[in-house]
């Protein structure tokens, strides 16, 4: 009987040790989940304010650029693959700075609009999508914007490697004051967009201005550091800009 009692009582306490460990694993496993969900949850909460208090500063860089360019008929959706408030509002103030004889860009759109609403006496916009140039002008139709050409160079083989603009649509271009570097789509090739500084450093203007869109991204800050190395009297600024704004311009 006490043998047996005995027995029991081990049996009984192997248990409660056993329940013990397994409780005390259960609450390590729960106080690890809660802190990853903790830790989630707070960073969910950093992405959502950080989206809230973009959408803000988007809102005020548009209404500024409402003010100051008066515009009398809609102005197409911006952000997301087409330029941002921010830049936008960017390109009319250094329009109206440095007011250039000649604005060059690679890429067509509201930027093209809002670039001859500034004041550029003369706009040429390339784009390789005809579909979107023709889109792009009858936006300035309606606008009743004028001294804008826009220009279809479909996208070729480039001594570079990559598919860039046709290059026998830019053979005019020269003393260019103000070149917007917005295109060929760059999303999937970081390299899309670098043949712009070799094709265009010898057709700038001494003073020329160069603001490249989407400085974010490697490709596109590559290529601004590019055209900062090739202009020595020029200076690199990045602007924390929706999604980067790279300009080079005089020092």
């Amino acid at each position: 009987m006490d043998i047996l009692s005995t027995g029991l009582l081990i049996a009984i306490a192997l248990g409660l040790v056993y329940c013990i460990r397994s409780l005390r694993g259960l609450h390590q496993k729960v106080s690890a989940r809660s802190e990853r969900t903790t830790r989630e949850i707070a960073a969910s909460t950093k992405e959502l304010k950080a989206a809230v208090l973009q959408s803000y500063r988007q809102s005020e860089a548009m209404q500024q650029l409402l003010a100051l360019l008066k515009f009398n008929a809609p102005v197409p959706p911006t952000r997301s693959w087409a330029a941002s408030p921010d830049l936008l509002l960017t390109l009319a103030q250094l329009v109206r700075t440095h007011n250039p004889k000649l604005v060059v860009e690679l890429g067509s759109g509201v930027s093209t609009l809002v670039v001859a609403k500034a004041g550029a006496k003369k706009v040429i916009s390339i784009d390789n999508s005809t579909e979107f140039a023709e889109k792009t002008r009858e936006m300035l139709k309606e606008h009743k914007v004028r001294g804008v050409e826009v220009r279809v160079a479909e996208l070729k083989p480039h001594i570079s490697g990559n598919d860039w603009y046709d290059t026998s649509v830019l053979k005019d271009l020269k003393r260019i004051d103000l070149l917007i570097v917005d295109g060929p789509p760059g999303s999937k090739n970081p390299q899309a967009r670098m043949p712009a500084c070799a094709e265009f450093i010898a057709k700038l203007s001494p003073n020329a201005i160069i603001v490249v869109d989407d400085a974010n991204r490697d490709g596109e800050r590559k290529l601004a550091e590019s055209f900062a190395k090739a202009l020595p009297k020029h200076l690199l600024t990045i602007y924390p800009h929706e999604k980067g704004t790279a300009i080079i311009s005089p020092k």
